[in-house]
């Protein structure tokens, strides 16, 4: 198995950073790769300490740095070194430099200004967070996306995800003994999405939360029977309301979100069309 030492090196949180490190190191197989993480990194004292840890432990450099002098360092200091640098995120800004005819503005953070869509995001967290699980299902209507699915289909991993991205989400349990209230049924603002998932999947899903709870690993919660009827009755609650399925199975977190926001979209897309022909249609009978 091959060895990597890979520093990253942020001026701000390094979020994205990180996730570029992430989507490019999961084209690789047979890999060891330790992260050396270097966040806030805004001055040239900060920076000599970081180089010195460079220095006892080579590999590639990956960097999001907007001060000129900082990168100039990190640069020349590296190319002593004999390692490679790359900055992450050069090659994008360049081209909507170009496209623009604009220069980027040299602020560290700046996707991280606390506007109206980081207040937005604060927002969907907090309703999420109080929805969850079928809580205070009174105020579902304020949802944007509402999920349902059996115990285990990902529900509330997936409402975070989906709030950290500005959704307001809540969720519910579909329970074969305890139907989901009556107004789940009727409404109107929301994009109800049903999650659903293997059996076998869930049944080892199912297992594994027993066992970290110490309960016993052998109950109707994992009756192959058991759960293959609460799977079927979902499915039949999901087609009777016309609601639209994401088969979790094997779909990420973030996999499942996407086809969701992709939902949502579309169903906002359709409403703001038939919105526009309906003013049309108005105009055109009001000039008749």
């Amino acid at each position: 198995m091959s060895r990597l030492h890979l520093h990253l090196l942020s001026d701000s949180t390094g979020e994205t950073l990180e996730n570029i490190a992430k989507a490019a190191l999961a084209q690789f197989d047979a890999v060891e790769i330790i992260k050396h993480f270097w966040p806030m990194v805004r001055s040239e004292t900060h920076l000599d300490r970081i180089l010195d840890e460079v220095a006892a432990n080579p590999g590639l450099v990956l960097f999001t740095l907007v001060n000129p002098d900082i990168r100039a360092k990190l640069e020349r200091r590296c190319r002593v070194l004999g390692l490679p640098t790359v900055p992450a995120l050069d090659a994008v800004s360049d081209a909507l430099s170009n496209l623009l005819g604009q220069a980027a503005k040299a602020r560290p953070g700046r996707q991280h200004v606390l506007d109206a869509a980081y207040f937005a995001r604060v927002e969907a967290i907090q309703f999420t967070i109080a929805h969850d699980d079928g809580q205070n299902w009174e105020n579902w209507e304020a949802a944007e996306i509402v999920l349902a699915g059996v115990s285990r289909s990902s529900k509330t991993p997936t409402s975070i995800y989906l709030a950290n991205r500005g959704y307001k989400t809540a969720n519910i349990p579909i329970v074969v003994e305890s139907p989901p209230p009556r107004s789940l049924f009727s409404l109107n603002r929301p994009l109800v999405v049903g999650l659903t998932t293997n059996p076998e999947r869930l049944i080892a899903v199912r297992r594994n939360r027993l066992l970290s709870l110490n309960q016993a690993p052998e109950t109707d919660y994992v009756n192959d029977d058991k759960v293959k009827a609460e799977l079927a009755f979902a499915r039949r609650m999901f087609a009777d309301n016309g609601w639209p399925v994401i088969d979790v199975t094997r779909r990420s977190i973030e996999e499942s979100a996407a086809a969701i926001i992709n939902l949502f979209n579309a169903r906002e897309t359709a409403r703001e069309g038939r919105k526009q022909a309906g003013l049309a249609e108005g105009l055109a009978a009001d000039e008749a």
